[in-house]
C-alpha cells in the first residue's frame, strides 16, 4: 500500500508548486513593516507544500493526463491513492492555515474551492479560455499576493494601500503573460479532451505575442510602481535579475515562431525554472537590502 502512495505522490507535483513562489516573495518584498520570519515560513509551507500540491493532484484526478504536464514529462497513472492524498493535503492545508490565523484560513479555503471549480468535471472552468485565464491570473496572482500578506500578519491599512494594491495587480499581469506559455505544448491533448485553453485559442505564435505583451505591461506597471514608492533600487534589482529571463524568452520565441515543435515540454519547463529562480532571487534580494543593507 505504501508503494501505491509513493507512485501517486508525483502527481501532486510539489517541485512544480515551488516554481510559483515568486508571488510569495513579491508580496513580502512589498511590505515596509517588519513581519515574523517564522510565520512567513509557515505561510510558505501551507501554500506551496500543501495547498498548491492538493490543487495539482485534484487537476490530475480529473484530467487523467497521458502526455506531459507541468513538472512531469511522463505522469504516472491516476489511482485511488491520489484522491486520498488530495483530501489529506487539503485538510492539512486548512488546518495549518487555521493555526496561523482565521482570516488566512478563510482566504486559503476560498482559493482551494476555486481551484476545484477549475478542474471539476461538472463545472470545469478550464474549458473556457477567457474565464479560466481570469481565474488563474487573479487567484494565483493578486489573491495569493494579498493572502500571503494577510498570513504574515500585515495590517489591513498596509494591505489595502493604493501602492500595495497596484503591486498586487502587477502579480496578476505577470501571471497573465506567463500562464498561456504553460499550455503551449499541450494543444493536442487539450483539443482531444475538449478544453479550449487560451493558448489553443491563440495558436503557438499568438501565445508568444500575448505573453510578450502581458509581461511587458507587467514590467512597465511594476517600474512605475517602484518609482511611485520611491524605490529606484528595487527597479534596478528587478531589471538586472530578469535579464536572463528576457534573453531566454526571446530566443525561445524566435525558435517557436519558425518551428512550432520548439514549443515543447522541456523548453516550457526550462522557461518556468529560470523565470521562477530569477524573479525569486530579485525579490529576496530586495528584502535583504531593506533589512540588512
Amino acid at each position: 500500500m505504501l508503494l501505491a502512495y509513493r507512485r501517486a505522490l508525483p502527481l501532486l507535483r510539489i517541485p512544480f508548486s515551488v516554481y510559483l513562489m515568486p508571488v510569495f516573495w513579491f508580496a513580502l518584498s512589498a511590505l515596509r513593516e517588519p513581519f515574523p520570519v517564522g510565520r512567513a515560513v509557515a505561510v510558505f509551507l501551507v501554500i506551496h507544500m500543501l495547498a498548491y500540491p492538493a490543487s495539482n493532484g485534484y487537476n490530475s484526478w480529473f484530467d487523467r493526463d497521458e502526455g506531459s504536464i507541468g513538472g512531469l514529462e511522463r505522469p504516472p497513472r491516476v489511482t485511488p491513492e491520489l484522491w486520498r492524498l488530495v483530501v489529506l493535503f487539503d485538510v492539512l492545508a486548512v488546518l495549518g492555515a487555521l493555526l496561523i490565523s482565521v482570516p488566512f484560513a478563510g482566504l486559503l479555503t476560498t482559493y482551494l474551492l476555486v481551484s476545484k471549480a477549475y478542474s471539476y468535471d461538472r463545472i470545469r472552468l478550464k474549458k473556457y479560455p477567457i474565464i479560466s485565464t481570469l481565474v488563474v491570473v487573479v487567484f494565483q496572482g493578486a489573491f495569493t499576493f494579498l493572502m500571503t500578506q494577510v498570513g504574515v500578519g500585515a495590517s489591513l491599512e498596509t494591505i489595502l494601500a493604493d501602492q500595495n494594491l497596484v503591486l498586487a495587480l502587477v502579480s496578476s499581469l505577470f501571471l497573465c503573460g506567463s500562464y498561456p506559455l504553460t499550455q503551449v505544448y499541450q494543444h493536442t491533448e487539450d483539443r482531444q479532451r475538449g478544453d479550449q485553453t487560451l493558448s489553443l485559442l491563440l495558436g503557438i505564435r499568438g501565445t508568444f505575442v500575448f505573453a510578450a505583451l502581458g509581461l511587458l505591461l507587467g514590467a512597465s506597471v511594476l517600474g512605475a510602481a517602484y518609482l511611485w514608492r520611491n524605490e529606484p533600487r528595487n527597479l534596478l534589482v528587478f531589471a538586472v535579475a530578469t535579464l536572463p529571463v528576457v534573453l531566454l524568452f526571446s530566443r525561445w520565441a524566435w525558435q517557436a515562431w519558425h518551428n512550432g515543435a520548439a514549443a515543447d515540454f522541456r523548453r516550457t519547463m526550462r522557461m518556468n525554472q529560470v523565470s521562477s529562480l530569477c524573479l525569486s532571487a530579485a525579490f529576496v534580494l530586495m528584502l535583504a537590502l531593506r533589512y540588512w543593507a
